[in-house]
């Protein structure tokens, strides 16, 4: 692999840092509209902000840094990575994903204490555990008849990270791994988000590059919903007020949530071949408005509001991908990382170390498997000349 290891897990770091940002600083703005927001925090968001409710019933602090199911989500799908030491498919969700999800109790920011994540989660991702432990459901399938939604999108980033600078396999494994949790276009946003951060770790990335990562791999609604949002990004005001009408209206026809997030009570999110989830368009909607810059792609997305937790995280996660985590504000990183009590650089750095030996493992595989054809084809040296390409000028 043709990137510097130094590089690459800086990347890493980023990806994982830049995704518990977006997260943290959209937790108080979650199913808020843009009104709302300003009248409660007087004005647009520059950074943590309090929780928009202090009094909540439930007793959740969802404000000051604290980091969503979003962010734990994928620390669990990275602990399960690790725990196998290789690749995941859709069986090893009921296997070491369920544990990390439903048996080890593992620290809640929100809550301040120890519990299992899935006493945080929300309903779709209890329906995985309801599929894969209590029905004993193939977990090829298991996630046909959840609600539709954003929910196995929102932490999808560390299955580009295990197929970092390869956004093609990124995406036919998180469309094989997710099969377990979503369905539909709910399906479609996971693979490709998953596509969308293997795409933003390569060393020359860009958000033009990843852009076009997505729209050549995504499908049916997703796919023309993702072209809609760009178009509107790249024509985009400088007033944020009204770059922030044109994305909606951009998205509104291919999201099943017409009017505000609540309402999904009242809609429902069903399977279909002409919608999409909203968090992924807008999420690269505010890439393309900031130019890649992170503070304002994580920013923007925080202050559009509606589920401005899982939009900003996702464009934090890719952003954080694309710059590295040198880049991102040293402010942010020391907050995110004291208040959630999460050493997210050790995470990184032992995802990029499995990522190094999956990497290598898969090297010797491709180049055993290509020697075995040779020799079983009686193949001369000049003949595997040819099959490799003739690389003379």
């Amino acid at each position: 692999m043709n990137v510097p290891k130094n590089q690459l897990a800086d990347k890493f770091a980023g990806c994982i840092l830049g995704g518990a940002i977006g997260d943290a600083l959209g937790s108080p703005t979650e199913g808020r509209t843009p009104d709302e927001i300003k009248a409660r925090f007087g004005g647009r968001i520059e950074d943590f902000a309090p929780p928009f409710d202090p009094a909540r019933p439930d007793g959740r602090h969802k404000g000051d840094g604290h980091v969503t199911d979003d962010t734990l989500m994928v620390i669990a799908l990275c602990k399960a990575y690790l725990a196998k030491g290789a690749q995941l498919e859709a069986h090893d969700m009921a296997t070491y994903f369920m544990a990390e999800f439903a048996d080890n109790p593992m620290w809640i920011p929100e809550y301040g204490r120890e519990m299992p994540l899935i006493e945080r989660a929300f309903y779709p991702e209890k329906y995985m555990f309801l599929r894969l432990r209590l029905a004993s459901a193939d977990p090829r399938t298991a996630g046909v008849g959840n609600m539709v939604n954003c929910g196995a999108a929102m932490y999808a980033s560390p299955v580009g990270m295990m197929n970092a600078c390869d956004p093609d396999m990124a995406y036919l494994r998180a469309a094989e791994l997710f099969g377990a949790h979503q369905s539909s276009y709910g399906l479609e946003a996971a693979a490709v988000m998953a596509a969308c951060v293997a795409e933003a770790l390569r060393p020359n990335a860009t958000v033009e590059s990843v852009v076009k990562t997505a729209l050549r791999l995504a499908k049916d609604g997703t796919h023309d919903a993702i072209a809609a949002v760009s178009e509107a990004a790249a024509k985009a005001p400088p007033d944020e007020g009204e770059t922030r009408r044109m994305l909606r209206a951009a998205i509104e026809p291919y999201d099943t949530v017409k009017g505000g997030i609540q309402d999904f009570k009242l809609i429902g999110s069903y399977p279909s071949r002409l919608h999409s989830i909203e968090e992924l368009p807008i999420a690269l909607g505010y890439l393309i408005v900031a130019g890649g810059d992170f503070r304002n792609a994580v920013l923007g997305a925080v202050n559009y509001g509606r589920d401005a937790d899982s939009i900003a995280g996702m464009a934090g996660a890719i952003s954080g991908a694309l710059c590295g985590r040198d880049a991102l504000p040293k402010k942010w990183v020391a907050t995110v990382t004291e208040r959630n009590r999460i050493d997210f650089d050790s995470l990184a750095a032992r995802m990029f170390d499995l990522f190094i030996k999956d990497h290598d493992d898969a090297y010797s595989r491709a180049v055993r498997v290509h020697r075995e054809i040779v020799e079983s084809a009686g193949l001369t040296q000049n003949d595997q000349v040819s099959i490799q390409g003739d690389s003379t000028p």
